[in-house]
This record gives C-alpha cells, structure tokens and sequence, in this order.
C-alpha cells in the first residue's frame, strides 16, 4: 500500500497505541490489559463459569430468581476483581493486588454466606440478624463501594455516601425533605440482608434480562463484527463526501445499543473511527465529538438501547415490546439530526471532505459477496433476537439465549462453510475449528469483563433505591419541584433535566436511568399526569445527557483520550452535533403522542413536523457557511433557525407548529436558492473564460 493511502493497516496498527491512551480513564475498566500475566487463564476460566451458570439458569430457571441474583452479584464482582488484579500485576502494583486479594476474600465470604443461608434470610427470619451476620452486611458494603470506586470513580461513590447519611440523618433535616430516619440495623437488613438492596429487583432484572446481552455484545467483537464494521468506513468513505464520520455514528449507535455504557463504547469503536476519521482530515475535537455524540446516542436505539428498556418495561408493568416500540419514533428523529450535523461538521472541517485513497488491490479487502456472507453472520442472529421478541413474543430471557445460541451457531458454521467452499484458503477444518473456538473463547471473557463492573454498579444503585424509597425521598422531590416550578410544566422539565444531568453523571446508561426513574419520573406522572411512558422516556433521554455534558462527560473524556484532543473542545463539538438530543425530552413532555400514540396517521403527521424542528435547530447551530456579511446577521438567523425549531418541536398546538415550519422552509428555500444561483454563476464564468 503506498504512503499516502489511507486504510485498514493503518488504523488498525494504532489502535493498540489508543488502548494505552484510555487504560487509565473509566473506559479502560471494560478493555482490560493487553500484556500476558499469571491470571489470564484464572480470569478466561472464571468468565467461561460465570456464563455456564447465566445460560443454565436461562435454560432451566432451576432457582428462585433473588437466589440467583446473589450469585450473580457476587460473580460480577470476582470477575472484575480478578480482571483489576490482572492488570495490576502487570504493572507491578503490590499494595493494588493486596487490597484486591482481601476484597476477593470479602467477596466470596459475603455473598456466599448469602447464597448459602438464602432460605433463613429471605423466607424464615426477614428482619431478624445476628451479630455476625451484620458484620458481614458492612463488610460487603464497604467492598461493594470500593470496587465501584475503582470501576467508576469517586462521583458515584459520593451520591452513594449521601444517600447513606441521608437515610441515617433524616431526623436531623428540617423541612420539606426530613424523615425520621433509618436505624443502622434496618439499613444493613434493607441493602443486604432481606436479600433485597444488592440484590434487589433491579439487580435481578440485570442479572436475567440483560447478562446474556453482554455475551452477545462479546460474541459478535470477537467473529470479526469490528473488521466488518470497519470496511464498511472504508467503503463510505469513497462513495460519500462525509462518509467516514457517518459510518462512524451508525457503528458507534449499533454497538453501543447493546454494550450500555456509552464511556466503554466510545473506546471500543473509537479505537478505530477516531483514527479513521483524523486520517481523513477531522480535526482531533471534532472526530472525538462525533464518537462521543454517537456513543451516548446508541443508548437510546432499539432494541436494546443499553439494557435501559428491560428496567424500565418491569418499572412501569408493561412488555419489554411496548418499551421498544415506543423508542422507535424518538431514536429515528435523533438519528436523522445527528446524520445532518455530522455532515454540516464534516463540511465546515474538511472543506474538501473526506475522500482517503483506497487500495482496493490491498489484501484487507473482501470483495462484495464476501463482505456480504460476513454480514449474514451477524444479522441472522439478530433477526433471531427481532422475531423471537417481537413476533414469537417469546420472554426476554428466552429471547436472548436464544439468540446468544443462533450467534454461536452462526460464529462456528459460517467460518466451516467458507474454508470447505474455498479451496485455496489454506486453512485445514481443525485449524478453523481451533481459530473459531479460541474467538468464542475471547469473545466470553470480553462480555464478561464488560459485564462485571455494571453489575456491580446496579447491585449499589439498587441498595440506594431501596434505601430512598424507604425515606419517603420521591413523594418529597415531588412536592419540591411543584413548590419551586409553580406548577409550570416547561420549567419543570428544565428543572428535572438538569437533576438528571447531574445523577447521571459517572454511570453507565441502564444506572443512570435507575435512579433518576425512581426520584423524578414519578413528579410528572402525579403532578402533571404526563403518560408512563413519556414520563420514563424523558429522564432516560435526559439522563444520557450527562455522558456529553461537562465537567463529568464520561464518553467525551474517552473521545478525547483516544483521539489526543481538548476534552473541553471535544464537549463542545458533541453538545452541537446532538444539539437536539437536549430539546427531544421535553418533546416527550408536551407531545406524548410520539410515545403512545401507536402508528397512526396523527403520530406521522408529529413525526414529521417534530423532525424537521429537529433539523432546523441543527441547521442553524451547526451549518458550515455563512449566512450573512456580518457576524452578527449571521448569528441572528441562526437564533431565528433554532428558535422556531423550538416552536416546532415543543408547542403542542399542531396549527402554530404547522406556521412555524412554513417560516422555515422558506427560509431554506431562500438560502439554497441563492447559493445555487451562486454556484450556477461560478459555473458560467468557467465556462465562459
């Protein structure tokens, strides 16, 4: 390949150097070390027992779900321990192992004591502990705590903190928000020894809805979905002018539907559309923006959108189908605006946009049929995973073994069709069989690896909410946010937006949707009678928002490690490219037909006008050129731009939305229409000279 080509090779050899960039961010918990150590094979063998007993309980249900989510737990947490402990052996770091080994030690002591006495503690004496038993409920706490330390850093940490000393110190807060207050005994019986709080409802939500999602996120990494993924950025990126930067945004949303946490996506596609993208001629913040923007948007795209919709079909009492219809609508407006400010940034960054030169007689590259074989590979499983759902009906859990089962059908045979079909591979049945084996290997103790410290997360978030529960907290918010809005809607979704910012910030997606579902949804589904759903809708949506949003801004930390750029920059150019992901959940506030009006003639008629107030705020917010001779004309048409797309998407009366949208076009049309008489002119005077 020639110096100046710009393709697989060379990406491909710096996402090694990008994995050490973002080892010692949040995201290097999920990528693990690349250097051999002693406890790979503890760890490989650890995994392939964590999965045996998800599948098999999957399989068989052979014990009560609460049981199981105690094992589950504690799995996760020796997974991740033994993970952390790799990696601190590597480096050297005896104190790290030393306080590993004792929380590993901690861990099987405490929650096999649960597992064990699980009948005493949950069915014979609710309630009642003994001395030693609550000994033991510290001691996991503590642990609990500190591996969620390491896992995601002190933010949470914190929130956890105060949610303990509020529970404890409710006696001693006056107002609105005081309570009488939990006594230590209660609070250890809550959050670990009724075998609820840990190991709660969400806990096992996580454990028997979503484990076994993670494993298919492993399985499809480890047959070769990123390779295919990344010809595919290859192939747009001569055929469409910002094609590399869209390609990336469709990946980074595919993946990071499945994997839930928008920080570990962004360094796992990052790792290759950041360098791809800079090779095309992105500058460092704005390629890290649009991998930022596209990672925590993937959290809001079906089916799985990050584990979310299965905890929030079982808090609102509805099928997981229900949950997935209703995010379709939201997910395709959110696409479509992305896709326009990607294109409008590519546009204002590389005048000349993305057109690398390709190889196309380099070895990396399969021909179409080939690259389409490789596709069928993973989208049969898929539609394995759409039918049983949603046709079959069939429950999550059977749905998603199900479809862990058709991925490694399809992850075994399709690599024997092709070496049997292709004489001149090379490659003998065994030697396939080897490879193919030792992927599926892998691909177990990837999803493992990204599985464990989520688990972990949701078992402390899971004690936390039932600890809030018990103090009266939501009833409280409640009334507080009436007493502070005025019963105002609009500055009450503004007020509730920028709380789920703030919780939000340092979880991944599936946690930072647990809480604010539990403290603030409730507020509009009493005070306002806003639907289920719409009220759900909004603080998910809006609890992603902290993932792009300073000073945490977990996926733009990332971003910006992996691609060598401003972190602030790198913020500022995501907040624009999803500029509108900040509007849609008030959307859902004033126009719930989106969510629950089904697929009716009135809900694509919303749709519609909905989307383009969507793209007029991106058009105005991000479009590359100039509008006017002078900056402050300029910015006055872009303000006019973004506030009647607001209009558009918020005001509820479809008749003043309708006008808004006639300003609109106009406006469109009057400006396309002048660069296109511009242009023709430019094409003349060629012509003529």
């Amino acid at each position: 390949m020639s110096e100046n080509t710009s393709g697989l090779s060379d990406t491909q050899e710096r996402i090694a150097d990008t994995h050490e960039k973002v080892d010692d961010t949040q995201a290097g918990a999920f990528l693990g070390e690349s250097t051999p150590t002693r406890l790979d094979l503890p760890l490989t063998a650890l995994a392939i027992l964590y999965w045996a007993f998800i599948l098999s309980y999957a399989l068989w249900l052979w014990m009560p779900r609460a049981r199981y989510a105690v094992v589950f737990v504690g799995g996760s947490m020796l997974v991740f321990i033994t993970n952390e402990a790799s990696k601190a052996l590597a480096r050297d770091e005896r104190t790290d192992l030393a306080i590993l080994s004792i929380a590993a030690i901690l861990t099987v002591a405490t929650v096999g004591y649960v597992a064990v006495y699980f009948w005493q503690l949950f069915y014979i004496r609710p309630g009642v502990g003994y001395p030693h038993e609550y000994a033991l409920a510290v001691a996991l706490i503590l642990t609990v705590m500190y591996l969620s330390y390491r896992s995601f850093g002190l933010a949470f940490v914190f929130v956890a903190v105060l949610a303990l000393l509020y529970g404890l110190g409710g006696g001693y807060i006056p107002g609105l928000f005081g309570h009488s207050g939990l006594r230590p005994i209660r609070m250890l019986n809550i959050m670990v020894l009724n075998v609820g709080g840990f190991f709660g409802s969400i806990s096992r939500i996580i454990a028997a809805w979503v484990a076994l999602f993670l494993l298919y996120t492993g399985l499809v990494q480890a047959y070769g979905a990123f390779e295919l993924i990344l010809r595919g950025v290859v192939i747009a990126a001569v055929r469409f002018r910002s094609g590399v930067a869209q390609f990336a945004v469709l990946a980074s949303m595919v993946i990071g539907s499945i994997n839930g946490s928008p920080s570990a996506n962004a360094a796992m596609t990052g790792s290759f559309t950041i360098p791809m993208m800079k090779d095309s001629g992105l500058p460092s913040e704005i390629a890290a923006g649009v991998e930022a923007s596209a990672s925590s948007g993937g959290q809001v795209m079906p089916p799985v959108m990050g584990a979310a919709a299965f905890v929030m079909a079982s808090l609102l009492g509805i099928t997981y189908f229900d949950v997935l219809i209703a995010g379709l609508i939201p997910a395709f407006i959110f696409v479509i605006t992305v896709a326009v400010g990607v294109h409008y940034a590519t546009l204002r960054n590389t005048p000349e946009g993305l057109s690398p030169k390709i190889d196309w007689e380099a070895e990396e590259f399969r021909s179409g049929g080939e690259l389409a074989w490789d596709a069928l590979k993973f989208l049969l499983p898929f539609c394995v995973l759409v039918y049983t759902l949603g046709v079959l009906q069939w429950t999550v859990v059977t749905s998603a073994m199900m479809t862990v089962f058709a991925q490694l059908l399809t992850g075994f045979s399709f690599p024997i069709v092709e070496s049997l079909y292709d004489e001149h591979s090379g490659e003998d049945l065994t030697a396939v069989l080897r490879e193919t084996l030792a992927e599926t290997i892998d691909g177990a103790r990837f999803g493992a690896i990204i599985l464990a410290p989520i688990g972990i997360i949701i078992a402390l978030i899971n004690g936390i909410v039932d600890i809030i529960r018990a103090s009266g907290l939501p009833g409280s918010l409640t009334l507080a946010m009436m007493n502070l809005t005025g019963g105002s809607l609009l500055f009450a979704a503004i007020v509730a937006m920028v709380i789920c910012i703030l919780l939000g910030m340092g979880m991944p997606s599936v946690a930072a949707y647990t809480v604010v579902a539990i403290l603030v949804a409730p507020t509009f589904i009493q005070a306002f009678l806003v639907p289920g759903l719409a009220a759900h809708y909004f603080v998910f949506y809006s609890a992603i928002l902290s993932f792009i949003t300073p000073p945490i801004a977990t996926a733009a930390v990332v971003a910006s490690g992996v691609a060598g750029a401003n972190f602030w920059r790198t913020c500022l150019a995501a907040i624009r490219i999803s500029i509108v992901l900040f509007v849609l959940p008030i959307v859902f506030l004033f126009n719930p037909i989106l969510l629950v009006g089904g697929f009716t003639l009135q809900t694509f008629l919303v749709t519609g006008v909905v989307l383009l107030g969507g793209v007029s705020i991106t058009h105005g917010v991000n479009y590359a050129g100039v509008w006017a001779p002078n900056r402050a004309l300029d910015v006055a048409i872009r303000l006019v731009y973004v506030g009647l797309g607001l209009v558009i998407m918020i005001y509820p009366d479809l008749v003043v939305s309708v006008g808004a949208v006639t300003v609109v076009l106009v406006m469109f049309f009057v400006q396309y229409g002048a660069l296109l008489r511009g242009g023709i002119t430019r094409l003349a005077r060629r012509v003529t000279s």
